[in-house]
């Protein structure tokens, strides 16, 4: 199967096929309200505001498997992010991304495109430090480690990027941009 082989919830409950973005360049980001990592939402609604109409989507799935940082309902998430961070892309049903509740389309992100480290810097340190506490094998797993985790889509479904929380929104945001181009 491929990428637009997969489906994910709306907050109404109906399907949204991921064969209703081909052709285009995807972001598919597990998202929370209460992270450390949430402005990430201020600048995901940048890029997709300057990319949109050059064929770019977002598919924002909150997910509260990580400290419980997501915890309202569905509009709850929707009104904060609408209210807060102006977003305009669509948000999908809250939804797990690991464990064997986990939606088939990010098992089969993880499946192309497993975790290669946080890099480095403060947060990247921080995220070793917090993960090696969780799970002594962490590293050696492809699961989303935590909020905020991105992957990038091609015109032609193919998973091209990773993005841990801890990436600089530059590096996402000119791998969009070359893209998209």
């Amino acid at each position: 199967m491929g990428f637009y082989d997969y489906s994910v919830k709306t907050p109404a409950g109906e399907d949204f096929n991921m064969e209703s973005l081909r052709g285009k360049v995807v972001l598919v980001v597990n998202t929370a309200t209460g992270c450390g990592f949430t402005p990430h939402y201020k600048d995901i609604e940048a890029m997709y505001e300057k990319y949109h109409d050059q064929g770019f989507e977002v598919v924002d799935v909150p997910c509260n498997q990580f400290a419980g940082q997501t915890p309202g309902s569905d509009e709850e998430i929707h009104e904060f992010c609408t209210l807060r961070y102006n977003t305009k892309f669509p948000q999908m049903k809250k939804a797990d991304v690991n464990g064997e509740n986990q939606l088939p389309l990010f098992k089969f992100l993880k499946e192309q495109k497993g975790f290669e480290g946080f890099g480095k810097g403060a947060k990247a340190f921080a995220m070793n430090l917090l993960l090696s506490k969780i799970d002594k094998d962490y590293k050696n797993n492809p699961d989303i480690k935590w909020n905020f985790t991105k992957f990038v889509v091609d015109r032609n479904g193919n998973v091209v990027a990773r993005f841990e929380p801890t990436a600089k929104m530059e590096d996402v945001e000119s791998c969009i941009a070359e893209l998209v181009a």
